[in-house]
């Protein structure tokens, strides 16, 4: 309980500049390409849509016997080959991404006061350390395998862990200036 205002802050500051970063500053407009023709190829998908979800082309079938009857090496060659996110189409409310984004943050700030919790009261200096590295691995560590497997562009990962670095910084130093004493 005591915790709970550095938990509560630094969400809050984690919260307040992610969104003074994505909609205030340029450092995230380049993140998504926009497609070449893109009324065109919109217009040809929308018979087809698959439902909201993420999807493989070619998506590779159960086994390799089956893969070599599909022909799916050919059809990886000849292309397209795209990996892709469906969202419901229609308004593009951003309550609840906001919502989450914030449940998220107090989640990683929380996690942060438990790694530190149990070692601060007995090794005080540990406490900027333990929550700002806790932190940055919450806010950063998955973005690199989304790039390794995935393919996102290594810029839009580089700047999403400067990102992580600068949150990561705010939780930390408001730890170290809340922690109860």
């Amino acid at each position: 309980m005591m915790l709970l205002l550095p938990i509560l802050v630094s969400a809050v500051l984690v919260f307040l500049v992610s969104g003074f970063l994505h909609m205030a500053t340029p450092w995230h407009h380049g993140d998504f390409k926009q497609v070449p023709n893109e009324d065109t190829l919109a217009d040809a998908l929308r018979p087809v849509l698959p439902p909201p979800g993420d999807y493989l082309i070619p998506a590779p079938p159960g086994g390799r016997a089956e893969a070599r009857a599909t022909g799916f090496a050919e059809k990886y060659r000849r292309g397209p080959v795209m990996m892709f996110t469906v969202l419901p189409p229609g308004e593009t409310a951003m309550t609840r991404p906001l919502a989450l984004w914030f449940v998220y943050t107090l989640v990683v700030s929380a996690l942060a006061a438990l790694v530190a919790g149990p070692v601060v009261p007995h090794y005080p200096p540990a406490l900027l350390h333990l929550t700002l590295n806790a932190a940055f691995l919450a806010y950063a560590a998955a973005l690199w395998q989304q790039t390794i497997w995935f393919r996102r562009s290594w810029v839009t990962t580089l700047k999403s862990t400067l990102d992580a670095l600068l949150y990561a910084v705010i939780t930390g130093f408001v730890f170290l200036w809340l922690w109860p004493r």
